[in-house]
């Protein structure tokens, strides 16, 4: 269930009464914070923001505190980054200064620091390091990856045809194809769509990734402690956690029976012939929760980021039919009606690449990032940022600046054409952030853009079961994710 706002302010009033028993932490951090607004002990700035949408609000203090301010969630101090320039400045020019994973209570506590997304120090560098070199060798960026996401792309053609031009709500079908392409990477194999357990596990993520986008998503980050205590989704989230876990673990263990050490499968073959080599090292990384965690961290980060930008982009072309038919054309001259797209076919396919790009930029899936902190005491734009501090990189605000697109609140192709029609990269595009914590699955998402997004225009119109005019783009939330609001469409064969 959703906070009201009456909930929200009942729950502020509330934690703001137990002043008369404890004293407020205040502002005292070591340091020279940048300033913002002033936040009232224990529950911070929760009144100058909307729990709804976080984002939103995180933009408007910027009108008043600039590119770089502090604002406080609950008593900690997040110093948030607004704008394609100050962000760049502290992942990129400073990512090592800016490395470090911040603050996310409602993953923290399942994760505990483990796996890669939420490791810190020398656990998160050797981690990462395994897990890239891994992911190459089993075909991240090649031809072999390349043909089982062309694979799973058919499936959806199959499963789309079976709809006989039926209105469909495909939320469930493309996270089962996308999610397939990361299982056949981590666990060796795909599932069957219709297998149960695969369609329990997927609806688990689903809903997941919108408790973690709610309102109680974000006051669960601001106050674990005490919502630990209330009546809100908590438990079915940490529930849906437990049973991910399990399940994960139920694959180490088949993994464990069946390793053979001269030809390892997949990943998770490759994580446990690791463990093996460093069984000795009482200071090893590679141990059994590490690998539960990371795939974890794989499986969920792999599913439901890369398949909400695909609904998301689904419904955009819904949204813009011109452009839907001038992809269609681009895609026909250049593929024609009956071949699988392929990855070369991307350099020839201009205005179809600037569409997916633009469709990234513009859904901004995860607007906020996830938090970063500063490895040691930061110099930054003329304050001094203690070491540990929470950081906010506003995504959000790198593809809405107004300095680096016209009309960033416009969808535009053109944001990644020249005046030539030509494809060009832009400094300012950070879907998948940037700097030393930018996503580690960024080929494996781009490679599935585009592959499942012109397998599918190539082979059906899109067609929305409302006028285009009235399809709203706006998310249904704005926190953690941008989720699209649900619809359906008709997938007619061409």
């Amino acid at each position: 269930m959703e906070f009201s706002a009456v909930t929200v302010a009942l729950l502020a009033i509330c934690l703001s009464c137990l002043l008369l028993f404890r004293k407020g932490k205040g502002q005292g951090t070591g340091g020279r914070l940048p300033p913002g607004p002033r936040p009232l002990p224990i529950v911070g700035n929760l009144f100058q923001l909307d729990p709804k949408n976080m984002v939103k609000s995180l933009l408007a203090l910027r009108e008043r505190y600039g590119s770089v301010y502090t604002v406080y969630l609950g008593s900690q101090p997040f110093v948030v980054l607004c704008g394609y320039q100050a962000v760049k400045e502290a992942l990129v020019d400073r990512g090592e200064d800016f490395g470090g994973r911040g603050d996310f209570p409602a993953l923290f506590r399942f994760t505990q620091g483990d796996g890669i997304v939420f490791a810190n120090g020398e656990k998160w560098k050797v981690l990462r390091r395994f897990a890239l070199q891994t992911l190459r060798h089993l075909g991240m960026g090649r031809r072999s990856l390349e043909e089982r996401i062309q694979a799973e792309a058919q499936c959806v053609v199959e499963e789309l045809a079976k709809t006989k031009v039926e209105p469909i709500d495909a939320t469930s079908l493309i996270s089962r194809a996308v999610s397939n392409t990361i299982c056949s990477i981590i666990f060796g194999d795909r599932f069957d769509y219709e297998d149960q357990k695969f369609l329990a596990l997927v609806g688990l993520m689903i809903d997941n990734f919108h408790l973690l986008s709610s309102c109680w998503g974000q006051m669960y980050n601001v106050f674990p402690r005490f919502m630990s205590y209330l009546p809100a989704p908590q438990k079915r989230y940490f529930k849906n956690l437990e049973k991910l876990r399990l399940f994960i673990l139920d694959m180490v263990k088949v993994h464990q029976e069946t390793l053979d050490p001269s030809f390892p499968r997949d990943f998770m073959d490759c994580f446990l012939l690791e463990m093996q080599q460093e069984k000795e090292d009482p200071l090893t990384y590679f141990h059994v929760n590490s690998l539960v965690m990371t795939t974890h961290n794989l499986f969920f980060a792999g599913t439901e980021t890369t398949s909400t930008a695909l609904r998301y982009g689904i419904l955009i072309l819904l949204k813009y039919p011109e452009m839907q038919a001038k992809v269609y054309k681009e895609i026909l001259r250049v593929v024609g009606p009956h071949r699988s797209p392929s990855l070369e076919d991307r350099v020839h396919l201009p205005y179809t690449d600037a569409v997916i790009h633009e469709i990234l930029r513009f859904a901004d899936v995860v607007p906020m990032g996830l938090p970063h902190a500063v490895t040691r005491d930061a110099h930054f734009h003329g304050y001094v940022i203690p070491k540990g501090t929470n950081i906010l990189p506003l995504l959000y605000s790198v593809h809405k600046d107004i300095a680096q697109f016209q009309n960033p609140e416009t969808f535009d192709p053109s944001n990644f054409l020249d005046e030539d029609g030509v494809f060009r990269r832009h400094d300012a595009f950070a879907p998948f952030s940037a700097g030393k914590r930018a996503c580690l699955g960024q080929a494996l998402a781009r490679m599935e853009m585009f592959l499942f997004l012109t397998t599918l225009v190539q082979r059906f119109a899109l067609q929305p079961v409302v006028p285009p005019e009235e399809i709203d783009l706006s998310p249904l939330t704005s926190n953690v994710g941008n989720i699209p609001r649900p619809y359906e469409f008709r997938a007619v064969p061409r």
